[in-house]
């Protein structure tokens, strides 16, 4: 199964408005493309930053897209440098939309990268690095609010 994917380039993507309610929406001139609701106490350039910032995830990404990314990095993992696919992982793993502030000086690992690195080179992860093609045999979708 061959899958491709792209992501928003900035002609496409339109300035944030402000919604009734206290919430941010992301407008898109493309009617395929979702949006996303911002709670108003963050600042209306947090979603414009998360873009311009390394590749990760999105809140703009549906659940396929998610996968796909992931997948594609690590189909292309030492593309443009070593491990970058493992390094987007990494990123998805600990996707935290409230991201620790640098206010008080660089954000420092400790070391946890290294740890999950390893995990992909020394495991059954490893057959990910580098594939050459990939099929997804099934999905569940849950819902998340009962009727």
């Amino acid at each position: 199964m061959s899958l491709c994917c792209s992501l928003p380039t900035a002609k496409s993507m339109s300035l944030l408005s402000k919604k009734p309610h206290g919430l941010i929406k992301a407008s898109s001139s493309s009617s395929s493309s979702s949006s996303a609701d911002i709670p108003d106490f963050l600042s209306a350039h947090w979603l414009e930053s998360r873009r311009k910032g390394p590749f990760g995830p999105r809140l703009t990404f549906s659940a396929e897209e998610a996968v796909q990314h992931q997948l594609d990095a690590l189909k292309y993992n030492d593309q443009p440098r070593q491990d970058y696919g493992i390094e987007v992982m990494y990123r998805f793993a600990g996707f935290d939309p409230f991201e620790r502030s640098t206010y008080f000086g660089p954000f420092f690992d400790l070391g946890q990268f290294e740890r999950f690195r390893r995990i992909f080179h020394h495991s059954s992860y490893r057959v990910l690095l580098g594939h050459k093609e990939r099929k997804i045999l099934s999905s569940l979708f849950v819902k998340e609010v009962l009727d």
